[in-house]
């Protein structure tokens, strides 16, 4: 039997879902609206055909490819800023359909936040797979020292921008373009340790070496490594990854898959754990699964 699994939505006021359909979501990123492919949205749409026309732009994805196209019906800065809480960023199309936020995640950016805020003494966090660097911030700017790590360049200087733009720039940040499991393999010879750990990491990748990273061969053996670095006092391990599924069993599955690999890494510790997923829901009520994550508070502070 499944445990009960923890289900989050965040508040927003620059980020909507306005609605789903016909493999499809209408969303709104500040003042721009955009349109998506959603596979979980096998059902017809609330709103108007010409409501979805109204959209500044659309993606296209190509067959058999991680990438695409955007189409956009009028013109658009290349790039614009959103807010939440004390974080501000820029959103950009890129060539994945992606723009730089994944709005679900800022149900983690408050969980984080409260930790961190009210823990006795400042806390060193890591954030591996940090890419625009929106948790990172979110931990800075609630009193931790934090090093970022991503394997991608672009990413590493979209955070460093958004830094700034969230007027964080005397907050101790190191911005790393590195490899997560060189790096982890690296701060363990140099004996470093963290009261903090959040891994974000994609199904595939590679590193800035050509490093390959297979979720469900490398994910495991990364965390066994990570143990290492805690600290003799360590707080919270945070793992998220996006789903790949359309029904609600494999989902909680998947979500349950997490929450023993931190059950196994953090045996020793007295800990509270949870595991669940991330959505948002369109306008009827319709819910679109985002991401799965298990997060772990640690008991010993």
């Amino acid at each position: 039997m499944l445990p009960k699994l923890e289900v989050f939505s965040p508040a927003w006021t620059d980020y909507e879902l306005l609605d789903t359909g016909a493999g499809s979501k209408l969303e709104k990123f500040g003042s721009i609206t955009l349109v998506r492919p959603e596979p979980q949205a096998t059902w017809l749409p609330s709103l108007s055909e010409e409501s979805w026309n109204r959209a500044h732009g659309s993606f296209v994805a190509f067959p058999r490819s991680k990438n695409g196209e955007w189409k956009f019906a009028q013109t658009l800065p290349p790039r614009w800023q959103m807010r939440r809480e004390k974080l501000s960023f820029w959103v950009e199309p890129t060539p994945s359909g992606h723009l730089g936020v994944f709005p679900d995640q800022a149900s983690h950016w408050d969980w984080l936040a409260s930790l961190i805020a009210f823990a006795p003494t400042p806390l060193r966090v890591l954030s591996l797979f940090g890419y625009t660097g929106l948790a990172t911030l979110a931990c800075a700017a609630a009193g931790a020292r934090v090093t970022h790590v991503d394997a991608s360049r672009k990413a590493i200087k979209w955070a460093r921008e958004n830094q700034t733009l969230s007027q964080l720039e005397d907050r101790p940040i190191r911005w790393l373009v590195d490899d997560a499991q060189a790096f982890v393999a690296r701060e363990i010879r140099r004996g470093r340790t963290y009261d903090g750990l959040i891994l974000d990491p994609p199904r595939f990748g590679r590193g800035p070496k050509g490093e390959i990273w297979r979720l469900e061969e490398s994910l495991p053996a990364l965390l066994r490594q990570c143990r290492k670095l805690l600290s003799p006092d360590p707080l919270f391990v945070l793992l998220n990854t996006y789903t790949t599924v359309l029904t609600r069993g494999q989902t909680a599955g998947e979500a349950t898959q997490l929450l023993s690999f931190l059950q196994e890494m953090l045996v020793e510790y007295p800990v509270q754990i949870s595991a669940g997923e991330l959505f948002f829901a369109d306008a009827d009520g319709r819910q679109i699964s985002n991401s799965v994550f298990a997060r772990a508070q640690i008991q010993s502070r």
